[in-house]
C-alpha cells in the first residue's frame, strides 16, 4: 500500500470525527516504462557514475542515507545492477500515477458549517452536499434559548420553510419544505432563521442552539458547539499549559523549529513575525525542487495551519482584554520552512529524505533544534529499512528533536504510521476537549487517533495532546479551504482536527522547554515529556486507555519541567548500533493469531471497560485528579498512585527549596 499523509476534520459535535487522508505519493512517472528508483550503497560516486554511464537521470543525491534517486527504464536498471557491485539495496517502484484527489466524505455526503453566522436577528447555517449528485433534506430541527424570543421565520435560501412545533426539546420546532429541499451536487445552501431578539454574544450562544438537518436516520448534520471567542483566543495554549509559560516570558525565543510540510503562506504577519515584530523565517527549502527559495508557497494550506498552531504570534484577547499569552504555542521561535508536499498534500519518499537532509546540513547555521513532522504513512518496511526513518535517525543523532504524528487511522491496533513508528522520536496521538476548555472530565481520545503497537512491537504513541477542533491560519484559496469550506470561520481562520495538529502543538511545547534548558539532549527531553504525562485513570485505579492508545498519557508542560525525569527506557536504545545495522530493537508487544496485540505485563492494569466519548464520571486525567475524586481511602489498585503522588510532591518541594 502506498503511504499516506493524514489529516482529520470534525464531523459532528466534535465527538464524532472523520479522517480525510491526504495521499502521500512517491512520485509521478513520466511514462509507463520509466521507473523512479532509489539505489543505496556505500560508494555513491561509483553508483552515480554507473547511473550516468547507462543513460539514466539522477534526481536525488541523498548522502544522509547513502542513496541516490534516479529515473531509468527497466533495462537500464538491470544493466546498472549488473555493472555496479557496490549497490546494496534497490527500491524500484517509487514512480506511479496518483489517483485523483477526492476527499473521502464517508457514508453521508451532508456536511454542516462549523459556525453560525449572525446578521442582527438572523442566524445563517450553511449545509454542504459533498456528493456528485443532488441531495434531498427530509427535515430539520432547531431549538434555541429564551433570550432570542420567538422564531419569526425560517428560509431555505430565499424559499420559506414550514415550521411545526416540536415536543422535544423545549422551545424547539421541526422545519421542512412545501416541496423537496434539495442541495445541488458539490454545492451548498444557506438556511436562515430570524428571531425576535438580537443576541448579545453570538459565539457563546452557539452552545445553546440545537440544529439538525436530516437526509435519512443514518445521514444527518448537526451544529457543533463553539468556544466563547474563537477568533480572539485559540484556547489550546491555555489548555496545554503554554499560556502560563508565556506569562513568564517563555515563548520559544532563541530556538529554531523546522516544519517539513507543504510550505508557508507568508502574507500573514502573525506567521512571519515574532511578538516583537521581527522577521523569524530564517530560510525556506523546496525539497521538491531541491533548492533554497525565496518563498515556499503553500498551495495545500496544511503547512501554514501547522505553523500557525506551533508559532502564531498574535496575542490572546478575552472579554475585550489583552492577555499575557499568545495564539500559538511558541510565538517567538525562528522558523525553517521545508516544502515537500504539493498542492494536494502529496509527497515523495525521496523528497522527504532530501528535506530531512537539508535540515541536518543546516542545523548549526540556523540553530535548528526541533523538526515537526505532521504526516504519517502506513509502514512499508521495518523501521530501520524505511528511507525516511533512516534519515530521521541521522537527524536525531545530530541533536534535532523530532515530533511525529501517530496518524488518523484508528481505532484499530497497529495503525500508527511511519515515521511515527520510529522508536527514537516522540510520536503524538490526539485528545479532544469536547469544546470545553475548563472541564477535563470530558477530554477523551477520539477513534481517529492511531493506535499501536508498531510492527516491531514498540509502544506508540508515546503520549497524546490536544488535537480536536484546532483553529489556525490558512491561505485563502488553498486546497484545504476549497475542499472543506465548512471548517472556515468568519474570521478567515480554519478549524482542523487530527494528530497533525497535536504534533505541531507538542513541537511548540518542546521549543518552550528548550528555551528554559537548551542544554537538554533529545533523549532527556523525550524522557521528561513522557515520564510527566498524565494518564487517563478509571475510578478503580486502572488505566482508562491502554498504553498502545494513550502512550504515557496527556502531555503536561508544567509537570515536564518540574517532575519529569531525564532517564527512561529510551536509554535501552542504541542509535549508533541501529544506524550501523549491528542491532535493531523489538518492542514489548506480543502478537498472536487469536487476539489483538497486547502488553503481557500490563493486562491487569488496563481497564476492561470502554472509556466514554465525552463527559465521564469515572475517567480522570492525572494522578492528583484521580486521588482527589475518591471520597474515601483509595481502592486497591494494581498501580501505587499514592506512592507516585507522594514521590512527585517531594520532588516539587525540593525544587521549591532550591529556587529559594
Amino acid at each position: 500500500m502506498r503511504p499516506r499523509l493524514l489529516r482529520g476534520t470534525p464531523k459532528i459535535f466534535g465527538s464524532v470525527l472523520l479522517q480525510l487522508p491526504l495521499l502521500l505519493n512517491a512520485g509521478t512517472a513520466a511514462s509507463s516504462n520509466e521507473l523512479l528508483v532509489m539505489l543505496q550503497g556505500e560508494d555513491l560516486d561509483a553508483i552515480a557514475q554507473s547511473v550516468r554511464a547507462h543513460g539514466a537521470t539522477i534526481t536525488h543525491h541523498l548522502p544522509i542515507i547513502n542513496a541516490l534517486g534516479a529515473r531509468m527504464s527497466t533495462g537500464q536498471l538491470a544493466d546498472i545492477k549488473d555493472a555496479t557491485p557496490g549497490i546494496q539495496r534497490v527500491i524500484d517502484d517509487l514512480a506511479w500515477e496518483p489517483e485523483p484527489d477526492t476527499p473521502d466524505v464517508g457514508q453521508c455526503s451532508l456536511k454542516a458549517a462549523i459556525e453560525l453566522s449572525w446578521d442582527s436577528t438572523t442566524a445563517t447555517w450553511r449545509l454542504f452536499n459533498k456528493a456528485d449528485e443532488p441531495l434531498i433534506i427530509s427535515q430539520g430541527q432547531i431549538a434555541w434559548p429564551q433570550e432570542l424570543g420567538a422564531l419569526e421565520s425560517a428560509t431555505w435560501g430565499s424559499v420559506p420553510l414550514k415550521i411545526e412545533e416540536s415536543a422535544s426539546p423545549s422551545r424547539g420546532v421541526v422545519w421542512s419544505g412545501e416541496s423537496a429541499l434539495s442541495i445541488d451536487s458539490n454545492n451548498y445552501v444557506s438556511v436562515h432563521f430570524e428571531f425576535e431578539t438580537s443576541p448579545n454574544a453570538t459565539a457563546a450562544l452557539q452552545n445553546k442552539i440545537v440544529l439538525r438537518a436530516k437526509v435519512t436516520e443514518d445521514c444527518y448534520a448537526e451544529l457543533v458547539p463553539s468556544y466563547t471567542e474563537p477568533s480572539k483566543d485559540s484556547y489550546y495554549p491555555n489548555a496545554s499549559g503554554a499560556a502560563l509559560l508565556h506569562s513568564h516570558g517563555i515563548t520559544g525565543s532563541g530556538i529554531t523549529v523546522a516544519v517539513l510540510d507543504s510550505g508557508l503562506w507568508e502574507a500573514n504577519s502573525e506567521l512571519t513575525l515574532d511578538t516583537s515584530g521581527h522577521n523569524r523565517v530564517l530560510a525556506r527549502y523546496d525539497a521538491i525542487q531541491g533548492q533554497e527559495v525565496d518563498e515556499a508557497f503553500d498551495e495545500s494550506g496544511h503547512g501554514t495551519h501547522m505553523t500557525s498552531v506551533l508559532a502564531r504570534s498574535g496575542s490572546v484577547t478575552r472579554a475585550g482584554t489583552s492577555q499575557p499569552s499568545y495564539l500559538g504555542i511558541a510565538p517567538d521561535v525562528k522558523l525553517a520552512v521545508v516544502k515537500a508536499f504539493g498542492e494536494n498534500g502529496k509527497a515523495g519518499f525521496l523528497d522527504i529524505v532530501r528535506g530531512v537532509q537539508w535540515v541536518v546540513d543546516n542545523r548549526e547555521r540556523l540553530n535548528i533544534r526541533v523538526l515537526n513532522l505532521s504526516f504519517a504513512a502506513r509502514p512499508r518496511w521495518p523501521y530501520w529499512e524505511d528511507p525516511v526513518n533512516q534519515a530521521l535517525m541521522q537527524a536525531w543523532r545530530a541533536g534535532i528533536f523530532i515530533a511525529a504524528a501517530a496518524g488518523n487511522e484508528g481505532p484499530e491496533p497497529m495503525t500508527v504510521g511511519s515515521p511515527g513508528n520510529l522508536p527514537y522520536l516522540l510520536t503524538v496521538g490526539a485528545v479532544t476537549d469536547s469544546w470545553t476548555e475548563e472541564d477535563r472530565n470530558d477530554d477523551y481520545i477520539p477513534d481517529f487517533s492511531s493506535r499501536g503497537p508498531t510492527p516491531m512491537g514498540h509502544i506508540k504513541p508515546d503520549l497524546v495532546a490536544m488535537g480536536g477542533h484546532i483553529s489556525g491560519i490558512i491561505r485563502p484559496g488553498s486546497t484545504l479551504s476549497r475542499q472543506l469550506p465548512e471548517f472556515l470561520l468568519q474570521s478567515g481562520e480554519f478549524v482542523m482536527t487530527g494528530t497533525s495538529q497535536a504534533t505541531a502543538l507538542v513541537s511548540g511545547l518542546v521549543a518552550l522547554m528548550l528555551q528554559i534548558a537548551p542544554e537538554l539532549s533529545n533523549d532527556e527531553l523525550k524522557c521528561m515529556l513522557v515520564s510527566s504525562a498524565e494518564p487517563a485513570i478509571e475510578i478503580d485505579g486502572r488505566l482508562a486507555y491502554s498504553p498502545l492508545t494513550q502512550g504515557r498519557g496527556m502531555i503536561n508542560i508544567q509537570r515536564a519541567v518540574t517532575v519529569g525525569t531525564s532517564e527512561c527506557q529510551q536509554a535501552s536504545l542504541d542509535i549508533d548500533a541501529d544506524i550501523a545495522g549491528e542491532q535493531h530493537f523489538q518492542g514489548p508487544a506480543v502478537f498472536s493469531k487469536d487476539v489483538a496485540p497486547y502488553l503481557p505485563s500490563q493486562s491487569n492494569v488496563i481497564s476492561n471497560r470502554d472509556s466514554e466519548k465525552g463527559l465521564s464520571e469515572s475517567r480522570r486525567w492525572g494522578i492528583a485528579p484521580h486521588l482527589e475524586r475518591l471520597k474515601e481511602e483509595p481502592l486497591d489498585s494494581p498501580i501505587d498512585w499514592v506512592g507516585i503522588y507522594n514521590k512527585e510532591q517531594g520532588q516539587i518541594e525540593e525544587l521549591a527549596t532550591q529556587e529559594q
